[in-house]
This record gives C-alpha cells, structure tokens and sequence, in this order.
C-alpha cells in the first residue's frame, strides 16, 4: 500500500507523546514506531552508548515539566534547531528538541529503508545529544500556532494555483490518486494524542500542504517556460517552508511541574 502523502513525521508524533502528561510508554512506542523495526537509540542520558531502547527515552521525558517541539529543518533554514544538531537535523529533515530540569536534547532520527517497494520497512534510530537552551530560538524562528494558521491560509490558495495551473492529473498517471489522497486525507488515522481544534487544524493542513508541494514540484509539466517555472518554484518554496514552521508551532508543548 502506497506511503500516506499527509502522514506525520515520526519526530512530530513523538513529540507530541512527549508533550502529553500522563502517556503511557508502551502506548507512545506502538504509536511512534508504527510497522517500523524496534528503534534503537544512543546517547540517552544515563544509558551507556547504545543500550537504549524507544521505550527508555518515553519513561526518560514524559514525567515531571518540560519543553517539547518537532522543528523540520531544511537546507538554508535550521527552523530553531541549536548549531550542535543542525548538521544532522537538516539532513534528516526532522528532530525533537526536549527541555527538562536536567538541561536541554536535540533527538534526530536516522532512518534506514530495506525490502522491496510493495513491501518496505525502516530501520530508525534515534541520536540524543546535548543543546543549549532552544526555545526563545525556536519561538524566533517558527512563530506561535496562531501565526501558522493565518500564515497556512494564504499559503493553501498559492499551493492550489501552483497546482492547478499544472495540471497535473492530465500529464502524470499517478497523479489524479495522489491528489485525491491529500484531498481526502484525515488526522483521525494519525498515532497521535488527543488535538485541541486549533492544533488539528494547523497539522493538517500543514501536511497537506507539503503534500501539495511534492506533487507541484516534482514537475514543472508540458506548458511552461522557464520563467513561469522559475517564479512558481520561488512561491512553492516559501509555501514548504510556512508549512515546515506550522508543523513545529503545533508540536510544541509545555508541560508545567
């Protein structure tokens, strides 16, 4: 079965587990891991090396208060995350930044893919590493939840036009699936604690959008010229990246002592 182009990064899930008081362990690593291998992860504090698992880093952070959020980083925009894990952050496209009394994580996925297209599996594991202080950095750069709703809006009607205007359901086969699925695409399906409206709103279309944007860039199609693919590519790009910046808004969390 084809990958849900609106799917959740694995990074917002567990941030969002995290940022939830009360989530039982088992519950946050059926959720994160998915059909995934057992994730593995390295650098925890308090566990030597590599020794580990998904379930050590939930008991670690989902008691007493602490900051949550899952910024997407991307070439040119680190989107918050500190310099020590941005290298590594931006390559992956993801993390989870983490606040507690005890200082202050970056966690990065690494993912690995194995088997066949009809039958894919991941291997992830997760690097934990020591930062400064994120979230003022984070706030800077992402903006409140409020922001991204109003920012997503106006993003949707330049998404829909890039998207219209291509045409792309007439020249590519595979398209006319792929736009239905982002059309009808649902966060009730997602491994995810309970959304308040606002935050279910934003992560929605948020996916939605980037999913937009795949389908937009990965052509230009048959009746463009350069300038008009040019100036469309510019647009698209600030659309990606309000919609990175809404996903990290909306998996921010606070939770008190």
């Amino acid at each position: 079965m084809p990958a849900d182009p609106t799917a959740l990064p694995r990074a917002a899930v567990l941030a969002l587990w995290l940022a939830t008081d009360g989530a039982a362990p088992g519950v946050v690593v059926r959720c994160v891991q998915g059909d995934d291998e057992p994730h593995t992860v390295t650098g925890l504090p308090g566990f030597a090396g590599d020794s580990a698992g998904l379930k050590d880093l939930v008991e670690t952070w989902t008691s007493g208060p602490r900051e949550v959020c899952a910024p997407l980083p991307a070439p040119g925009d680190p989107s918050g995350v500190p310099a020590a894990a941005s290298a590594a952050a931006t390559e992956a496209g993801e993390c989870v930044l983490v606040s507690t009394r005890g200082g202050s994580w970056a966690v990065v996925p690494r993912i690995t893919e194995f088997g066949s297209v009809l039958e894919l599996g991941h291997l992830v594991a997760w690097d934990v590493r020591p930062v400064p202080a994120w979230s003022t950095a984070l706030a800077g750069a992402v903006g409140s939840l409020a922001d991204a709703e109003r920012e997503l809006r106006t993003s949707l009607i330049t998404a829909t036009e890039a998207l219209d205007s291509l045409d792309v359901a007439r020249w590519r086969d595979d398209a006319a699936d792929a736009i239905e699925a982002v059309r009808s695409s649902s966060t009730d399906a997602w491994p995810v604690p309970a959304l308040d409206g606002r935050r279910a709103r934003v992560l929605q279309l948020a996916t939605r959008l980037l999913a937009i944007v795949d389908l937009a860039t990965d052509d230009d199609g048959g009746a463009v010229n350069l300038w008009q693919a040019d100036q469309r590519s510019t647009a698209l790009r600030e659309v990606e990246r309000t919609a990175r910046h809404a996903i990290a808004a909306a998996t921010y969390g606070r939770v008190p002592a």
